[in-house]
Order: C-alpha cells, then structure tokens, then sequence
C-alpha cells in the first residue's frame, strides 16, 4: 500500500465525504479507490486495463490467415 499526503479542494472533499456515506466505507482512502476504481473501468482506454494486455496475448499467439486464404474466406460467406 502506498501512502500519499495529496490536497484537494473542498468540492473534492465533499464529494468524497458522499461517495464515503452512500457506499459505507470505512475511511476517505476507500472512497479514492472506489472512484479510482469506476474511473478506471469507465474512461481508460482499453490498452492500459491488464486484461486487455492478456486478451492481446491470445490474438498474437493466434493463427493467422494469408491474404489469399482471407479473400478465399470471404468469397465462400
């Protein structure tokens, strides 16, 4: 675990004071993780999630297809 001394703004403060109270946590740490968290999942793009580095490795270790049999591929659809 890392500790951190950060400022915030009132506003900031505030909201997590809400985000604390509405989910039940214990401690301001816990309602940083939490909108850390939902911020993760919601804006990041998807290359930086560990599970799109995992989802790469499958496609990579693939079978890939020539363009002949790719455009033999499509003409048989």
């Amino acid at each position: 675990m890392v500790q951190a001394v950060i400022n915030i703004s009132e506003q900031a403060n505030r909201v997590l004071t809400i985000v604390k109270a509405k989910f039940g946590l214990k401690d301001k740490s816990d309602a940083i993780n939490l909108v850390v968290r939902e911020y993760e999942e919601e804006f990041l793009e998807p290359e930086l999630r560990p599970e799109y580095k995992e989802k790469l490795a499958k496609i990579t270790k693939g079978r890939y297809l020539s363009r002949e049999e790719f455009e033999k591929t499509i003409k048989g659809v």
